[in-house]
C-alpha cells in the first residue's frame, strides 16, 4: 500500500487552503483533493472584507492562500472524491481511478448554489438562467436581467449586473432585500437597478434561450415579465453527502455538526467552512475553521 497520509484535506476552496496551509506547518504529510479549487469564492468579484486587504477578487484572494498553502510540503489534486471509508484505525479516500489512506480527514467541501425547482430552470440553465454574476454577466451587455434573491450576495450580483446590463431588477420574495447597510445604499442610489419586492417566479420561458418570466403576482399590470436573463442566488446548500454516508451527525440543513475544535461526532474526522452547522459563514471564519481543523488534527495523531 502507498504511504499513508496523515490528513487528507477534503475541498478546495479557503476553509481546505487554510487547513492545507497549517497541516503543512505541523509538517504533516498532506494531500488535498478538491473537485474545483478555489470554490465558490472564485466568483465574487470584490471581496472587501477579508481582514488584510482593503479590496481583492475571490480570484486573486485563492492564489495567494494556495501559493503561499504550497510553500510547504503538501500535495493538490484536482479530482472528485467518491467515497470515504473507515478502516481499522485509518480511513480510504476513493476517487474515479485512484485510493488513498490517511490517519485523518478534513472535510472542507463547501457548498453548491440552491436552486428555485420551478419550471423551465433546468432547460435554460446556461441559456438564459445563470448562479454565477461574475462568470457570465458581461453576455449580457445592454440587456435586461434579474437577480432572484434578496441577500447581501444578491445585492452585489446586482450591482455586478448593472456594469452591463442597461436595467436589473432584483426579485425577492420578502418586504426587504437582507444586504448590508453599505451595499443596501449603493442599491438604492444605481439609478439602473429597481426592486420588486414580496414577489415570486414561479415560471421561466424561453424558446431557444430566456425571454421571459411568470410572477406569482402582477407587476406594472402583468404577471409575464419580459427579459433576457435571470441569475438566481437564493442560498447554497451544504455539500455533506460524504460525511452522510459516514454516519457524522448532520443538523436539520444537512449542515456537519461539529463543536469549537472542528471534531464531528466521528473520531479522527474534522470538518470547517460553509459545509459546517454555524451560522456566520465568510472567508476569514472558514480560514480560521480550517486552521483549527488542522491544529486538531495534529494533536490527534499526536496523542495515538
Amino acid at each position: 500500500m502507498a504511504d499513508i497520509y496523515d490528513t487528507i484535506i477534503i475541498g478546495g476552496g479557503v476553509a481546505a487552503l487554510g487547513a492545507a496551509l497549517y497541516s503543512g506547518r505541523f509538517e504533516m504529510k498532506t494531500l488535498l483533493i478538491g473537485e474545483n479549487i478555489g470554490g465558490t469564492i472564485v466568483n465574487t468579484n470584490e471581496v472587501a472584507n477579508y481582514p488584510g486587504f482593503e479590496m481583492i477578487s475571490g480570484i486573486d484572494l485563492v492564489d495567494k492562500l494556495q501559493k503561499h498553502a504550497q510553500q510547504y510540503n503538501i500535495e493538490i489534486i484536482n479530482a472528485k472524491v467518491e467515497k470515504v471509508e473507515k478502516n481499522k484505525q485509518n480511513f480510504n479516500v476513493l476517487t474515479k481511478d485512484k485510493e488513498f489512506n490517511s490517519r485523518t480527514i478534513i472535510l472542507a467541501t463547501g457548498t453548491g448554489w440552491r436552486k428555485l425547482n420551478i419550471s423551465g430552470e433546468k432547460e435554460y440553465t446556461g441559456k438564459g438562467v445563470h448562479y454565477c454574476a461574475l462568470c457570465d454577466g458581461a453576455f449580457y451587455k445592454n440587456k435586461v436581467v434579474a437577480v432572484i434573491g434578496g441577500s447581501d450576495s444578491a445585492a452585489r450580483d446586482a450591482l455586478l449586473l448593472a456594469e452591463y446590463a442597461k436595467k436589473v431588477y432584483i426579485i425577492y420574495r420578502k418586504k426587504e432585500i437582507r444586504a448590508e447597510p453599505i451595499t443596501k445604499t449603493k442599491v438604492k442610489k444605481n439609478e439602473k437597478i429597481e426592486i420588486i419586492n414580496n414577489t415570486n417566479v414561479v415560471e421561466i420561458k424561453g424558446d431557444k434561450f430566456v425571454n421571459k418570466i411568470i410572477l406569482d403576482k402582477e407587476y406594472s399590470g402583468s404577471k409575464e415579465f419580459s427579459l433576457d436573463a435571470v441569475f438566481i442566488d437564493i442560498g447554497h446548500i451544504p455539500i455533506s453527502d460524504l460525511a452522510k454516508d459516514l454516519r457524522i451527525n448532520l443538523n436539520e440543513k444537512n449542515e456537519i455538526m461539529v463543536d469549537r475544535n472542528g471534531f464531528t461526532n466521528v473520531e479522527g474526522i474534522f470538518a470547517a467552512g460553509d459545509v459546517i452547522d454555524t451560522d456566520f459563514k465568510q472567508a476569514i471564519t472558514g480560514v480560521a475553521e480550517g486552521v483549527t481543523s488542522a491544529y486538531n488534527a495534529y494533536n490527534y495523531i499526536q496523542k495515538q
